[in-house]
């Protein structure tokens, strides 16, 4: 029996990207369905009754919630694919800032890894809506933070063409996931992400040229309207 994969996501949900260019990475084919986050399906409410939220992947029925455990859900099931966990291993003994998560990487198997999604202080997620949502120096202290956060990660990327060497992996695509609202941020908040990380933006640039990142992040320009039609909607 062929596996039945279906994802519930919105287009431009930062946490959707991530398990669409998991899907892509590995060469899976499952259907799509859009969900209107206004009114939300019923078949959304049945597989995530608790939180509610999109990405929701379901493989034959089971729903998996939270998006980087559907990246691990899926190098666990389909392992004979492109494995994504690879740029963890590098990653012993030491913690790692990652879009705003806190991993501590203490063994090199997944299973052993301990990846704590709320740490002290906001998250790259918060830090960026502050900076589209707000003025003044609530916004300013976001771009600062954001800022922040975003050198940690190119510092932990240095010279090697993606977060675990080679290959894209799971660092990668958890990160890759808010380089389309970039633009969005620039706009808003007046500052330019790549003159002051200009590796960290050439690594995205890098990423975007594989098809697999390419067909599941939208463009940026289409993000910063979505942007302006929320700003607008919520003033």
């Amino acid at each position: 029996m062929a596996d039945e994969v279906v994802l519930l996501d919105f287009w431009a949900s930062m946490f959707g990207i991530r398990v669409r260019i998991a899907l892509a990475e590995k060469g899976l084919k499952y259907e799509y369905r859009e969900e209107d986050l206004r009114n939300k399906s019923a078949l959304l409410l049945q597989m995530n009754p608790v939180h509610k939220k999109i990405p929701v992947l379901i493989h034959n029925g089971k729903p998996i919630s939270e998006s980087l455990i559907q990246v691990q859900y899926m190098d666990e099931v389909w392992h004979g694919t492109a494995q994504l966990l690879c740029s963890l291993l590098i990653l012993t003994r030491r913690p790692m800032l990652d879009s705003g998560l806190i991993l501590l990487t203490r063994r090199n198997t997944i299973n052993q890894s301990k990846t704590l999604l709320h740490g002290d202080g906001m998250q790259i997620y918060e830090m960026g809506t502050k900076i589209w949502k707000t003025k003044g120096e609530e916004q300013a202290m976001a771009k600062k933070e954001f800022m922040e956060s975003l050198k940690l990660l190119e510092g932990e990327l240095g010279d090697k063409a993606y977060f675990g060497g080679g290959n894209l992996g799971y660092l990668d695509i958890a990160l890759l996931s808010y380089y389309c609202w970039f633009y969005a941020y620039e706009k808003f908040g007046d500052f330019s992400i790549e003159a002051e990380c200009p590796k960290l933006i050439a690594w995205a640039k890098r990423c975007m040229q594989k098809e697999s990142v390419a067909k599941s992040v939208p463009h940026q320009q289409k993000v910063y309207k979505f942007a302006l039609h929320l700003k607008k909607i919520w003033n």
